[in-house]
C-alpha cells in the first residue's frame, strides 16, 4: 500500500527576507515547517552572509521556481579594496594584498568591461559541481580548482556611493547564475588593487521585491497556526514572465492529463511558451501551437 504524502497540500509563494547568517537550504526547512507543507524549494541560492530576497515555493509553486530562477535580479553590495581573499566575501581568509586605490573615474572605467554578455568564472567556494562533487567542498579540502567561465547577462552595474577610499557601494542587475563575489575580485583585479565583496543584499528577483519580504520572526511566530496562510502569496506569480492563456472548460479537462487543450486567443506567438487558467486558476505550462497549449507541467490544485 502507497504510503501518503507528509504535510498538507500548501501551494504558492513566501518571499522571506533573509537575515545574515543563515542558510538557503535552513530558511526552506523553517518554511516548510512552519506550513506543515508536503513540498518547498527556493529560486536562487543565497549565501549564509548575504540578506534579502529567498523566494520560497511550497506545493504545486514548486513546478514555476525554473521561470523565477531564470528572471532578472537586482543586488545591493559593497566591494572592499585592497585584500583578495579565498571566499571571495569578508567570511574567507585574507590572501594578497594591495596599498593602492581606485578614484571614483577609474572605478566607472572598469565597470564598462562588467555589462552586457559576459563570462565569469565562479568563486572557489561555489556550489558548482567539479567531477560530481561542489566546488566548496573541494575548495574546504583545500583543492585549487580551474572552473570554467560561464555566460552571464548584466543589464545594469552602478555606482550608488563611496563611503571612502576603501569601499564603493554597487548596483547590479543581472540574469541567472551570476556571483556577486565574482564581479568583486574580478573588479579589483582589474583595476590592480584586488577586492572583495563586504556585505550583499539581494533587493528583488523577478516578481518579488524584499521590501515585502517576510522574517523569520514572524515565520516562527506565526508557525502551525491558521493565520500564516495569509503570507502566502498566489502560485501565478512565478509564472509573471510568460503570457497568460485562458482556457475553455474542454481545454482545462484535456489539460489537466497532460493532453493538448484549447486556449482562447492572446498576444502568444506561435511557439512560445505560456500558461493556460481556467476560471483564475493556473492550470499548466507549455509550449503555444495554433489555439492549443501543449502541456510541459501541469498544476493539480483540486
Amino acid at each position: 500500500m502507497a504510503r501518503g504524502k507528509k504535510g498538507r497540500p500548501v501551494n504558492g509563494w513566501l518571499v522571506v527576507d533573509k537575515p545574515a547568517g543563515v542558510g538557503s537550504t535552513t530558511v526552506v526547512n523553517k518554511v516548510k515547517w512552519a506550513f506543515g507543507a508536503q513540498k518547498a524549494g527556493h529560486a536562487g541560492t543565497l549565501d549564509p552572509a548575504a540578506t534579502g530576497v529567498l523566494a520560497v515555493a511550497l506545493g504545486e509553486a514548486t513546478k514555476t521556481v525554473p521561470y523565477v530562477t531564470d528572471a532578472l535580479k537586482c543586488y545591493h553590495f559593497r566591494v572592499t579594496f585592497g585584500a583578495a581573499t579565498t571566499t571571495d566575501d569578508a567570511e574567507g581568509e585574507v590572501v594578497d594584498t594591495r596599498d593602492s586605490r581606485p578614484s571614483d573615474e577609474q572605478i566607472e572605467a572598469a565597470l564598462q568591461a562588467f555589462r552586457g554578455d559576459i563570462l565569469q568564472v565562479p568563486p572557489q567556494f561555489s556550489a558548482v559541481k567539479v567531477d560530481g562533487e561542489r566546488a566548496y567542498d573541494l575548495a574546504r579540502e583545500g583543492e585549487t580548482m580551474e572552473l570554467a567561465a560561464r555566460p552571464l547577462w548584466v543589464e545594469r552595474l552602478e555606482i550608488l556611493a563611496r563611503p571612502d577610499a576603501d569601499h564603493v557601494d554597487l548596483e547590479m542587475i543581472c540574469g541567472k547564475g551570476g556571483y556577486v563575489r565574482s564581479i568583486a575580485r574580478d573588479l579589483g583585479r582589474a583595476l590592480g588593487c584586488l577586492g572583495h565583496v563586504a556585505w550583499l543584499r539581494r533587493e528583488w528577483s523577478g516578481p518579488f521585491d524584499a521590501a515585502k519580504g517576510v522574517s523569520l520572526d514572524d515565520i516562527d511566530r506565526l508557525a502551525k497556526t491558521p493565520e500564516i496562510d495569509a503570507l502566502l502569496l498566489p502560485l501565478e506569480l512565478g509564472l509573471a514572465d510568460l503570457p497568460e492563456l485562458p482556457c475553455t472548460p474542454e481545454g482545462a479537462a484535456r489539460l489537466k492529463n497532460g493532453n493538448p487543450g484549447m486556449v482562447l486567443a492572446s498576444s502568444a506567438q506561435y511557439g512560445d511558451e505560456a500558461w493556460a487558467s481556467y476560471q483564475g486558476r493556473p492550470v499548466a505550462v507549455g509550449i503555444y501551437k495554433a489555439g492549443e497549449l501543449h502541456p510541459s507541467r501541469v498544476f493539480n490544485l483540486d
